[in-house]
């Protein structure tokens, strides 16, 4: 039976929320009865949403947090410890694409901070919360389409990404008798500024139709409410996953990536720039 989002309530946490898909779970929250905690880098966004979010009667709160430094997933705990938080939306996310060889490790050790450390420490630390005080509550990690294959040019990211997957839909099973719902969202090509605005690989040319922020998050908030493991958003998308087999997968999305990546980034390319001229990742949000 689905729950009603206000069940868990009354406040949720959304990371990644300057923009885009975290942006998007916050209007739809709030329209639903929840208040807000927004989790992000940049404080005019997130200011700029609050008072958004604060006339249509909601509640919120802002912690200003990048996700990929150490510790911030405690901070953002720490920042929130005083409210009754059941649901926690953990969305931040990033990937610089291209070729293993041709990004920096400690670029790469940044994303896996933003995309798996942090996802992992706040996934702990709020069902910690939740098991402790005996109450339910929801837990959406937001994953990707990369995750369901090997993807080449975007190994890294589809590494972290996988984790993600495999992190929650373990989790639905194991603190699903507690009380705790966990669903894993996996989203396809979205239209976002994440998707758009890059300087590596132009995702937004990939000949996938970019999904709706709008379409993404009903479709996450349903599938918590119906205590789904996982949902891969969009018909197309849920298809092609269950269709088209792993390596088959890889195949294709390495094709693509290879089509459309700049030559800078191709395995082919130069090896890496030394370490601090490579740019760090900083979580979308």
């Amino acid at each position: 039976m689905a729950r009603n989002i206000k069940e868990y309530g009354p406040w949720a946490i959304i990371t990644g929320a300057s923009s885009g898909i975290g942006a998007g779970f916050a209007r739809r929250l709030v329209h639903e009865g929840l208040h807000v905690v927004l989790v992000g880098r940049r404080r005019p966004a997130l200011n700029e949403l609050a008072t958004e979010l604060q006339a249509h009667g909601a509640q919120t709160r802002v912690v200003v947090q990048d996700l990929a430094e150490p510790g911030a997933a405690q901070a953002v705990l720490d920042a929130t410890e005083d409210l009754d938080v059941g649901v926690l939306v953990s969305n931040a996310g990033a990937g610089r694409m291209g070729g293993f060889l041709q990004n920096d490790a400690a670029a790469l050790r940044s994303m896996l901070a933003l995309n798996v450390i942090a996802q992992m420490e706040l996934s702990h630390g709020f069902t910690t919360r939740l098991r402790r005080s005996g109450r339910h509550g929801g837990l959406l990690l937001v994953s990707s389409t990369a995750a369901l294959q090997p993807v080449a040019l975007g190994a890294n990211y589809s590494a972290a990404k996988a984790y993600i997957l495999n992190l929650g839909e373990s989790l639905n099973a194991e603190l699903r008798p507690l009380g705790i719902d966990v669903t894993v969202l996996v989203p396809g090509p979205t239209n976002t500024p994440g998707l758009n605005a890059r300087d590596d690989i132009d995702m937004g040319s990939l000949p996938v139709p970019a999904m709706s922020v709008d379409a993404v998050v009903g479709e996450g908030l349903d599938a918590l409410r119906r205590h789904r493991p996982r949902r891969v958003a969009g018909l197309v998308n849920r298809w092609m996953a269950r269709l088209t087999p792993r390596a088959l997968g890889g195949k294709i999305f390495g094709g693509m990536m290879g089509r459309i990546a700049p030559p800078r980034l191709r395995a082919s390319a130069p090896l890496a720039l030394p370490a601090g001229d490579v740019p760090q990742i900083r979580a979308v949000g």
